[in-house]
């Protein structure tokens, strides 16, 4: 086919792309409102949502491994459960994760320039749309590069805030917030961990994807977890949930705390780096299943092109880079945390209970019901706003389908 991408990535390159969407901002964003919801129980709230990320990540690396096609979820609530839950999961994705693209070039801009951060947004997103305009392994390699950066900021940030005096272990079990704050805080944390879709999003990019996939997934997943466990400790053993709650720019203010006021800017810099390459990964996925739906008509077949030289879909990376470019200079998206975090647990709900129909396996089965379980309870427990605007736009989404059904006679 014409319109098919070229198997090209690796393991490592997989590894790197999630890594790039799940190492990024959210972890430098993230921590502050899981703090306020779940208090002394913050490190209990990742544990869950590892838990919860864990079990949509063996789902979905065994979907991807059967069916792997450009569009994740999309395709597989498509061949498992019926063209409207795979419409559902890719409406979902895709308005969510635009607007989760905007926040983070948002974010670039707040962190580089806070006067002018509607400007930078979309100077970043022109950047970043034109270079995975190049191919995907040319997006690969800044995800490398960007990854890279931000790791051995983390680690900074990591090893100051430990070896400083104003470490304090007591202020890891403070008191927490009860079980629904605790459920609300892994709900906005599970916002950090969801990049490991991208992975599977780029499915028809792997090379040998049964075995790739299956192994990059929870490579990448097992070392966001470790990354973002050892930040949180750093974190709270200096600010405490509290102090963390009340921060606007945590580990800045955490690197202050542990008497090193220094390195604020570099932690700075380094948050400005995680939101470009989770920019940059949100494109590559958010375009990509773009094309899938266009694909099956969902929406205009014209964004199904795939560039003949840089094996692409152009088409769909630019309507992307457009929408996006157009909200970053006009809105400020960066409460869109708890918002994306409904639509990606949504997402990831289909995909567990397409995981669910694929064998009679106990363990796949368990996994997938608890990853399911999971992801409902998550949702609902979000901030009240998150979820009436969730919820909103997928009964959009189902009236949108539903006119187009009518229209076509189906």
């Amino acid at each position: 086919m014409e319109n098919e991408l070229k198997r090209t990535l690796g393991v490592s390159d997989a590894v790197v792309v999630g890594l790039g969407a799940m190492v990024g901002a959210g972890i430098f964003a993230a921590l502050a409102p899981a703090a306020g919801a779940a208090g002394g129980g913050l490190l209990a709230a990742l544990a869950v949502a590892g838990v919860v990320a864990y079990c949509n990540a063996h789902s979905s690396a065994r979907l991807a491994a059967r069916y792997p096609a450009s569009g994740g979820t999309y395709v597989y609530g498509r061949e498992r459960l019926g063209p409207f839950w795979g419409y559902l999961a890719g409406w979902g994705f895709v308005i969510g994760k635009t607007a989760s693209c905007a926040a983070m070039a948002l974010t670039v801009g707040a962190y580089l320039r806070p006067g002018q951060q509607h400007a930078v947004a979309v100077a970043a997103v022109v950047a970043l749309t034109a270079a995975s305009y190049g191919g995907v392994q040319k997006s690969a390699r800044i995800a490398r590069l960007i990854v890279a950066v931000v790791l051995a900021v983390l680690a900074g940030v990591v090893v100051v805030c430990l070896s400083s005096g104003a470490a304090d272990p007591g202020r890891l079990s403070g008191s927490p917030q009860g079980i629904f704050g605790l459920l609300q805080g892994a709900g906005l944390l599970f916002f950090a961990f969801a990049g490991y879709a991208r992975i599977t999003t780029l499915g028809e990019e792997v090379r040998d994807p049964e075995r790739t996939i299956p192994r990059a997934v929870p490579i990448a997943l097992g070392i966001a977890l470790l990354v973002y466990a050892a930040v949180a400790v750093a974190a709270l053993s200096v600010l405490g949930a509290e102090g963390l709650a009340g921060s606007s720019a945590p580990l800045a203010d955490a690197v202050r705390a542990a008497g090193r006021p220094g390195l604020a800017p570099v932690v700075q810099v380094g948050a400005a780096l995680a939101a470009l390459g989770s920019l940059l990964a949100l494109v590559l996925g958010v375009s990509r299943t773009v094309l899938a739906m266009a694909r099956d008509g969902h929406l205009p077949r014209a964004l199904a092109a795939v560039h003949p030289r840089h094996q692409v879909p152009h088409h769909a990376e630019l309507a992307v880079g457009a929408v996006v470019a157009v909200l970053a200079a006009t809105a400020d998206l960066r409460g869109a945390i708890g918002f994306s975090s409904f639509g990606v647990l949504a997402y990831y709900a289909i995909a567990n209970a397409s995981a669910w129909t694929l064998d009679s396996a106990v363990k796949g089965r368990a996994v997938a019901v608890v990853g399911l379980s999971g992801c409902v309870v998550l949702a609902c427990a979000l901030p009240l706003a998150s979820v009436a605007w969730g919820a909103t736009v997928l009964a959009v989404g189902v009236v949108v389908y539903g006119v187009r059904r009518l229209r076509s006679g189906i």
